[in-house]
């Protein structure tokens, strides 16, 4: 997978920007250190320190200990880094942003229901990610900036970064990286300078906790390839996300863990004991100010995933659009009540995933339909289907009415309970050997077909 079979659709211009729609071809010039940079921005955010209590204390069991937890960080993280990776080469190889490909796995028309969960799922993130800046500058602030302001200067920033995103993207690499290293290096220094409570915990939850680790990093595959896209090669492509977020997100993580454990557990506090390290003010202004990367790559990946369904549709205005709807929306609505619903949007993916790698590999890229006009392919949902099932079995989540129906389908079939079953592995196993006969290639044109092609200097 490390050759690229559209070469004819680079520019060699290191400034080019993303294309307004989808009828242009879509620009190589993200570099390596490019996507090294922009993924492993990526794999730092706020809501990773506290969300790290997912792993810490999966739902239902006894809270882990702090190296059964830190184990399950980097398994979860490595797993899904390789289905992030993959996915990404899938999009460096076709040039296709990442619904756009779904149109060669299930069909145009049935693409357009994934699409549909994922601008769903894209709009509640970037919501909780302009809270979760306000929050943070608020903290930064003593509470001085009403959240009405806070909010407002956040989507402002959000939307205005959506304009040209390539730059952007370059723009981290260079300046932000840096920053962004030296504030995790002061926060962990920071930390471990202060006694670590010991935490008496088991292992029975590992797998739990593995699932939270690999869901963090599978919520990107619906977003990555419309950044990998633009990509100069499927090798960096790979490493730029499987690197590059692995290691960020890893770190994000166990320094979470490590804050944690020093505030009793209460998410709630680790804004506050940042804030208190030596630099602590320093390094958590700066990972504020940078979490618009987060809000940045949601409102962005919303507006491609509505060029699926309509694909003159010029991005500059959607993410207008939409930036304005999210800052509206975070400054009226309870974002937690949607929290649930996101997740489960998200263990949408993981199977899908797993159908769409199979379907890559068994074809090797040749036949993938982008087209408008892609049939419907019914063994490819028929293998998605099944694992997401297979996934609410072991894993029904907490959303009322939904997961009382799968806990007792679950219940009755004897597929809970089981703390050694991750249903994030299981669900995409499932699907990867359901799609694999399915995945043969088929004589049908290909996205570039639909694109003009662009001048190309790269080998």
């Amino acid at each position: 997978m490390a050759v690229d079979t559209h070469p004819d659709l680079s520019i060699d211009d290191a400034h080019a920007e993303a294309p307004t729609t989808l009828n242009e071809a879509a620009p190589r010039t993200l570099s390596l250190f490019d996507q090294f940079g922009f993924w492993g921005n990526v794999g730092v955010s706020l809501l990773g320190f506290s969300g790290a209590i997912a792993i810490l204390a999966p739902y239902g069991v006894q809270p882990l200990s702090m190296a059964a937890a830190v184990s399950a960080v980097v398994v979860g993280s490595v797993l899904g880094g390789l289905i992030l990776g993959a996915s990404l080469v899938l999009g460096a190889r076709t040039g296709a942003p990442a619904m756009v490909l779904l149109r060669g796995l299930l069909g145009t028309k049935a693409s357009f229901v994934p699409t549909a969960l994922n601008i769903a799922q894209c709009l509640g993130w970037a919501v909780f990610e302009l809270v979760t800046i306000s929050t943070g500058l608020q903290a930064l602030t003593s509470g001085d900036l009403p959240r009405w302001l806070c909010l407002l200067l956040a989507g402002v920033v959000t939307t205005a970064l959506t304009i040209r995103p390539l730059g952007w993207i370059r723009a981290l690499r260079k300046y932000v990286s840096v920053l962004v290293v030296f504030a995790l290096v002061v926060l962990a220094i920071g930390l471990l300078r202060n006694p670590v409570p010991a935490l008496s915990g088991s292992w029975q939850g590992f797998w739990l906790a593995v699932d939270s680790a690999m869901a963090l990093t599978i919520s990107w595959v619906p977003l990555g390839a419309d950044y990998s896209r633009h990509s100069r090669s499927s090798r960096a492509a790979f490493a730029g996300g499987f690197l590059g977020y692995g290691v960020t997100q890893i770190a994000c993580l166990v320094i979470g863990l490590v804050a944690l454990a020093q505030v009793a557990q209460d998410g709630s506090r680790i804004f506050d004991l940042f804030i208190g390290l030596p630099l602590g003010t320093l390094a958590f202004a700066i990972l504020v100010i940078r979490e618009t990367d987060q809000s940045f790559a949601n409102v962005y990946s919303t507006a491609v995933s509505l060029q699926n369904l309509r694909s003159s549709l010029d991005r500059r205005v959607l993410t207008v659009i939409i930036g304005v709807l999210t800052t509206a929306l975070a400054l009226t609505i309870n974002i937690n009540d949607y929290a649930n619903f996101l997740y489960l949007i998200g263990a949408v993916f993981i199977p899908m995933s797993g159908a769409l790698i199979a379907a890559w590999i068994r074809s090797q890229g040749r036949g993938w339909d982008t087209s408008e006009d892609a049939p419907a392919r019914p063994g490819m949902l028929l293998a998605w289907l099944v694992g997401f099932v297979v996934y609410q079995l072991i894993n029904p989540g907490s959303i009322a009415h939904w997961s009382d129906f799968w806990t007792s389908v679950g219940t009755r079939a004897h597929t809970l309970g089981h703390p050694w079953l991750s249903a994030s592995i299981a669900s995409f196993v499932v699907a990867v050997l359901l799609a694999l006969p399915f995945g043969s290639p088929r004589p049908i044109r290909s996205h570039r077909s639909e694109m003009p092609a662009a001048s190309n200097s790269h080998t």
